[in-house]
């Protein structure tokens, strides 16, 4: 038995940073770049190490740009984590894992460190994995649970679902987590859109170095917690992007769509300190005529262009300041 399986990378587009504060959004996936994990039967259960886990490096130049790069940990953590949940799981529903050991190997592609969800990818690919290897039956909308309990229970790290929904779901997906259903279900309601609605999109990242994420959260959690009105009235505010891009996308309304992507960064500018670098790629995407906003945490942005001299001109643009730019391939799932 030989089993491989994939997550690919994603793009919030609308209603970030809501997702963990009971909000909606809308994210898409992005296929031009994928985490792939290969479970095969072995007499021993062994987690072979990734690139980013094995610590050889050409000189002490390329040890520090890489770990700049790549941050302090790999994968091997996160797939013990994801073993360590899952066994938990199990347990708690009566599932009893056959005693099955296995070997597990990973790799990916998705950018570290820029937003794109690039740890979450990693995780849904060994999840799917390990679900095709013990037979598990378990539902799709319970998944993107596993994935996240794997990061903010496991490590300790904070984090919203809505990574883990589109990369369970992939296409296209508006997502609502309203507290009465992450309450009393713990998940919300994930709505697939055709992915044919979304066009002349693009996605753009640094590939320079960069901490790719907001340098302080000005104790958004904790404010909010609080009942602070300012971070309560942005959440709701976030969440009606998301809505009213979700009526947007149905009727084709593309100026709408451009207004209310560079809202949703605006707002977020407003509650956030941002790393300059992040604010440089807003600013340049917008002096090209182009929509603009976080694709996650920083590091990477996404919006709407009208045409291809715009977009040759966006990339144009970004190069001379290192940032790269695609149009993400969305399609449906399979």
């Amino acid at each position: 038995m030989h089993i491989e399986t994939y997550a690919y990378g994603r793009a919030g587009l609308l209603g970030n940073p809501s997702d963990g504060y009971f909000g909606k959004t809308i994210s898409l996936l992005v296929r031009n770049f994928r985490a792939r994990v290969v479970v095969y039967p072995s007499a021993r259960l062994e987690i072979k190490a990734g690139k980013a886990d094995l610590p050889i490096f050409e000189s002490l130049d390329d040890l520090y740009e890489t770990t700049r790069w790549r941050g302090y940990y790999g994968g091997f953590r996160i797939i013990i984590a994801l073993l360590v949940r899952l066994t938990d799981y199990c347990r708690a529903n009566g599932i009893e894992l056959p005693n099955r050991n296995f070997t597990l190997e990973y790799e990916s592609t998705v950018p570290l460190r820029l937003g794109m969800g690039g740890s979450s990818a990693i995780i849904t690919a060994a999840l799917r994995a390990l679900i095709q290897y013990y037979e598990l039956n378990i539902p799709v909308e319970i998944q993107p649970n596993i994935v996240l309990e794997t990061e903010t229970k496991e490590l300790g790290v904070a984090a919203g679902l809505q990574d883990r929904v589109i990369q369970t779901y992939e296409g296209v997906v508006f997502m609502d987590f309203a507290r009465q259903l992450m309450e009393t279900r713990g998940y919300g309601e994930y709505e697939p859109l055709d992915p044919k609605l979304l066009k002349d999109i693009y996605v753009a990242y640094r590939t320079s170095l960069s901490e790719g994420t907001e340098v302080f959260h000005n104790n958004v959690r904790e404010r909010w917690r609080n009942n602070d009105p300012v971070v309560v009235d942005a959440m709701q505010q976030w969440a009606s992007y998301a809505e009213q891009g979700r009526t947007a996308l149905l009727r084709g309304n593309r100026p709408e769509l451009h207004k209310l992507i560079n809202a949703n960064f605006d707002l977020r500018a407003g509650l956030y300190q941002l790393d300059p670098g992040n604010l440089e790629m807003i600013h340049l995407a917008r002096a090209c005529g182009a929509s603009a906003n976080f694709a996650g945490s920083g590091g990477a942005i996404v919006g709407l262009y009208e045409g291809e001299p715009m977009f040759n001109q966006l990339k144009d643009t970004m190069r001379a300041a290192g940032v790269a730019v695609i149009k993400p391939q969305v399609i449906a799932p399979a």
